[in-house]
């Protein structure tokens, strides 16, 4: 048996489909390799088209090399990518997205039927169902489980923050924020939805939820690692958090408004690089769940009558 030859399956659905890493992006597919088993909520592309990801424990993702790119459109149906916005990803049919993307591995062409049969469900599952499909993703021939890996910080003040991060990233893991539930039913303290309405806030959440882990938290960690001075460091995560966190903040999300104020009030405690990207990364992971169950929970079917046409020349 291949040394790197993975199960990916979906207990829910009764699939399990096998795939091989390979040496692609050596440095990406032993991230992966090195975390297994773990489970996470299984999304699906809302926008790229037949594309399942979702995010993976793997903090060293945001930063770890991959020097080989492709045009996901081009590559084979059950190619496997590592990201750096944390997440697995398979393609499993067209995609009309021209993005370029790090592959680490592939599907055995004898799964590829059941690959396909996972896609179509778990997009049932997003856009209509809304019954959380979990994916394990496990060594071949080895037991599941899951680990959700901790970073050590040395400052205690800063440490305790990340521990109290961690943990609530764990809670909310497998099962979805009591925040973003509630949120989407409509419970919303603040008010926030001009004319009670909900669909725009949910909106608005989600357009700010994804880039403050992509983006903000997941750039710092690259920043760090690129050596940007400490001072900088610290003024770019002033600059980058604070907004996007107090707005999601008003519209339901005090939990993560709670962790931001207690980040930017002990800046200046993180002294060195290391400890800047182990705080970084937790923030990101939080911040990447958090984005996962709101695109599952997201009410899709709301512009159903909205059908892409085809453009006359």
């Amino acid at each position: 048996m291949n040394e790197k030859l993975v199960e990916i399956a979906w207990p829910g659905l009764g699939i399990t489909v096998a795939a091989e890493l390979d040496q692609r992006n050596p440095a990406l597919a032993q991230c992966f390799w090195d975390a297994l088993p773990y489970r996470s909520l299984q999304g699906h592309a809302l926008v790229a088209g037949h594309h399942l990801y979702h995010v993976a424990p793997v903090h060293s993702l945001l930063h770890a090399p991959a020097e080989h790119r492709v045009d996901r459109r081009t590559v084979p149906d059950g190619t496997l990518f590592g990201s750096r916005l944390q997440h697995l990803g398979i393609k499993y049919g067209e995609l009309t997205e021209p993005m370029t993307a790090t592959p680490i591995g592939q599907v055995l062409p004898e799964h590829l039927d059941g690959l396909i049969e996972a896609g179509r469900e778990v997009w049932r599952a997003v856009y209509t169902t809304k019954e959380p499909v979990i994916a394990e993703v496990r060594r071949a021939g080895e037991s599941g489980g899951h680990r959700l890996p901790r970073l050590p910080v040395g400052d205690p003040q800063v440490n305790a923050l990340i521990s109290d991060v961690h943990a609530e990233t764990e809670r909310i893991w497998l099962d979805p924020p009591r925040e973003l539930v509630d949120l989407h039913e409509g419970r919303i303290a603040s008010r926030a939805g001009s004319y009670e309405t909900v669909l725009t806030t949910l909106l608005f959440v989600n357009g700010e939820t994804r880039p403050l882990g992509y983006s903000c938290y997941g750039g710092l960690v690259r920043a760090a690692i690129e050596g940007m001075p400490m001072p900088w460091l610290r003024q770019m995560t002033r600059l980058l958090a604070h907004t996007p966190a107090e707005f999601l903040g008003y519209c339901g999300l005090d939990t993560l408004w709670g962790f931001t104020r207690r980040l930017l009030d002990n800046l200046d405690r993180i002294n060195d690089h290391v400890d800047f990207m182990s705080v970084m990364a937790t923030m990101a992971l939080y911040c990447n769940c958090l984005g996962g169950w709101n695109l599952h929970l997201f009410p899709w079917e709301a512009g159903d009558s909205l059908r892409r046409v085809e453009a006359h020349v």
